[in-house]
Order: C-alpha cells, then sequence, then structure tokens
C-alpha cells in the first residue's frame, strides 16, 4: 500500500487511491475540455507539442487515456494468485524497454487519429475515467489484477499507479499548454507518498525549500531541475524519491 510515507505533506487519514484518482481524472478533464485545434493561442492548442516528445498534447492525453482505460478488463479478467507486488514495483527500472516505448508512442499517436476533434477527445477521455471508476467501485480494494507487466498488484495500488498517470502527465500538459500546474490535495499525498516510498521512512522536506505540491512531484520527477542550493538541502534529508520510468 501507499499509504504511510509523505514527504511534507501529511493527512490524519490517507485518500483512497480511487477518490484520489477520481479527483484528479476530472481536473484533467476539465482541462481537455476547454482545449482547441492548433491556434495561435499557446494556452489551447491541442496539437501543439508537449514536453513529453514526440508527443503531441492531443497525443499525451490520448495516452493517459489509454493508461487508464487498462483497469476495465484487468478486473473482467480473473484474479491472479498472489503475493502481490506494490505499487512502486510498477515503476521498476528497466520496465519500459525500447520495444515498449515504441509501442506506446505508436498507440497514442493511433487513438488520438481516432478523435480528431476536441471533443471528440474530451469525451473519450472522461468516457475512459466514468468506465475505470464504475469498475473499481464494485471490487474490494485488496482485490488482486495483474498489471501489464505480468504482476499481481491489489487494485488499491494499481489506482496509485493511475493517480500518477494523470497527475504527473497532467503537469506535462499544463507544461506545454503554459499554463499554471496544478494538482488536486488527494492526488498529491497519494503521488508524493509513492515518490517517497523506497526513501528514508518518508522524511519530511525542509520547509524552506518552499515547495508546493505541484512543484514537488516536478522536482521529484525531473520535470524542473533542482538548483545547487536544493541538492545541497534535499541531499542533507536522506530523502531518495522514486525515479519513474
Amino acid at each position: 500500500m501507499y499509504g504511510r510515507r509523505r514527504a511534507g505533506y501529511r493527512t490524519a487519514v490517507p485518500p483512497s487511491a480511487l477518490d484520489a484518482f477520481a479527483g484528479e481524472a476530472t481536473r484533467l478533464a476539465a482541462v481537455l475540455t476547454g482545449l482547441t485545434d492548433t491556434d495561435d493561442d499557446a494556452k489551447t492548442g491541442l496539437d501543439l507539442p508537449s514536453t513529453c516528445p514526440p508527443w503531441t498534447v492531443r497525443e499525451l492525453a490520448c495516452h493517459v487515456r489509454i493508461a487508464v482505460a487498462r483497469l476495465p478488463g484487468m478486473l473482467a479478467a480473473p484474479a491472479p494468485p498472489g503475493p502481490p507486488v506494490p505499487a512502486h514495483a510498477y515503476y521498476a527500472p528497466g520496465r519500459a524497454d525500447p520495444a515498449a516505448n515504441t509501442d506506446r508512442i505508436a498507440a497514442a499517436r493511433l487513438d488520438a487519429a481516432a478523435w480528431p476533434s476536441p471533443r471528440a477527445v474530451t469525451t473519450a477521455f472522461t468516457g475512459a475515467v466514468d468506465t475505470t471508476i464504475a469498475a473499481a467501485r464494485r471490487h474490494d480494494p485488496a482485490r488482486l489484477v495483474r498489471t501489464r507487466w505480468g504482476d499481481p498488484m491489489t487494485l488499491e495500488d494499481y489506482l496509485v499507479t493511475r493517480v500518477v498517470e494523470v497527475t504527473v502527465h497532467g503537469l506535462d500538459i499544463a507544461a506545454s499548454l503554459n499554463r499554471a500546474p496544478w494538482t488536486t490535495p488527494a492526488a498529491a499525498t497519494v503521488v508524493t507518498g509513492l515518490l517517497t516510498e523506497t526513501g528514508a521512512g518518508g522524511a519530511a522536506l525542509p520547509a524552506a525549500l518552499g515547495w508546493d505540491p505541484p512543484t514537488f512531484i516536478a522536482k521529484a520527477t525531473g520535470r524542473q531541475p533542482l538548483t545547487d542550493r536544493e541538492q545541497a538541502t534535499v541531499a542533507g534529508t536522506g530523502v531518495t524519491w522514486l525515479r519513474l520510468g
């Protein structure tokens, strides 16, 4: 389970991964609803290049849609035997080999071609979110599913990885559109917990860094570089961040 270790964003009762996913995915869907086809406005162009090359914003949104849409099929299959692996195992080094990376790039581009208008992209994404939430609510969070890598994982922990997808790529979409980043509080708690889960007991980051949750996630995942001062401050805490593949 992701739940007990944090890095400066502690709550008395950690949110469920499903609640965090629903909130963050709904926020991302609202942003997608306001996008248009390519135009001169760097805040609305759906076909602008994204900060996840070689994808456009449209293709990146479709990559997230594909990631969200995996769960119903996993729940329709028989539960695999355990024991389950933890959520952070999903991002173990070497998971996304060159062949897997080539496949995911092509899949997002093919999906984007199937949804040619901004309305179609939003409808497809929202439909995937709604279907995934409905499927998850019909099952015990402890129910095992088989991930795309073949590992058994609890539904709760797999949903943690879906929170990561919508949160981190939401930051990518914000950066691609030159918009202020966003992160819902529940999603920030879940993602922060996962990123520090393999670290030194979730040691809190020094308040002197002044990072809000979106900044922490962007810094921890390499989306924003650390300054020399930040590197020295973080090194002194003993915190080790999980690096996403």
